[in-house]
């Protein structure tokens, strides 16, 4: 079985997170940078279709879903598209799924229990543990995904959330946060560009219970975001500042991190100004 040394041998030290759909150069360009791993948000469909085009133009770059969303998308139908994935090409997908939101799915109802019945499902149609990992923010879900996946990938969170979900997992897990960044030295304007993102996710109760464990106040939680949960959750600086919090993840307990670079027009310019500071090589 995989384990969380493992994938993170697999996946690298740090990947890139975005929000889909990604085109096949770009995702080119990203393994060029040195990148292990890219993390495909936006909730894909079920029928992972967007996976092969950029597996066909990449050697050894790795694709993950962050995440497929359990309520439009049939666990039957996402355990076929993983084997089809899986067969072309071995080893290089990782399956992410996670319960969405109570204020975006009008299906949501006991979200826990649907979330154990999809794995049920995954089990029985031969969606490996160690090929999956569970979208987790709560003690509960972390504990769940311990039991029945590889690890988990838990989104806008902290270094600090970071150490107390290896905790909750153990050592075996695979931890792979996603970190959002600005790169930029004016801490004003990189707030300002940070802010909209963390205010969407302030109206969506799972972050918010989150944020709250992590000592939030009613201040920081209120819209628009305070600039301690912004600074908090949001990468922004200079390069060498970006990469000491990706490392303090690392440093955490993370086995790898997920960056989501949050100005799309300047994804790939960030991640080679990254590169350099988070000990990346260039390959052709």
């Amino acid at each position: 079985m995989t384990d969380g040394v493992a994938l993170n041998r697999e996946l690298g030290r740090f990947g890139v997170w975005i929000l889909g759909p990604v085109s096949p150069e770009t995702a080119k360009a990203i393994e060029t940078l040195g990148y292990g791993t890219l993390w495909v948000g936006g909730s894909p469909s079920a029928d992972l279709s967007f996976a092969e085009p950029i597996l066909q133009h990449t050697h050894r770059l790795r694709v993950a879903t962050g995440i497929v969303n359990i309520w439009p998308s049939p666990a039957g139908q996402v355990a076929q598209s993983f084997h089809r994935i899986e067969k072309a090409f071995p080893g290089r997908f990782l399956l992410g799924v996670g319960a969405g939101h109570r204020e975006h799915t009008e299906q949501y109802s006991r979200p826990f229990e649907a979330l154990v019945g999809y794995l049920d499902t995954l089990d029985a149609d031969g969606v490996p543990l160690d090929r999956r990992v569970l979208a987790a923010l709560g003690p509960k879900v972390l504990e769940l995904a311990a039991q029945r996946s590889a690890g988990v990938h838990p989104y806008l969170t902290t270094p600090t959330h970071t150490r107390l979900a290896r905790e909750l997992v153990g050592p075996s897990k695979l931890l792979a946060p996603q970190q959002a960044v600005v790169l930029g030295t004016d801490p004003v304007a990189a707030r300002d560009a940070a802010r909209p993102i963390v205010d969407f996710y302030l109206g969506l109760t799972n972050y918010m219970n989150n944020w709250i464990r992590l000592g939030f106040t009613d201040e920081d939680l209120a819209k628009p975001a305070g600039d301690r949960l912004v600074d908090a959750v949001v990468a922004h600086g200079s390069a060498e500042e970006i990469a000491h919090r990706l490392n303090e993840h690392i440093a955490a307990g993370a086995d790898h991190v997920a960056i989501q670079v949050l100005d799309p027009d300047q994804l790939l310019p960030t991640l080679s100004d990254l590169a350099g500071p988070l000990g990346l090589s260039a390959r052709s």
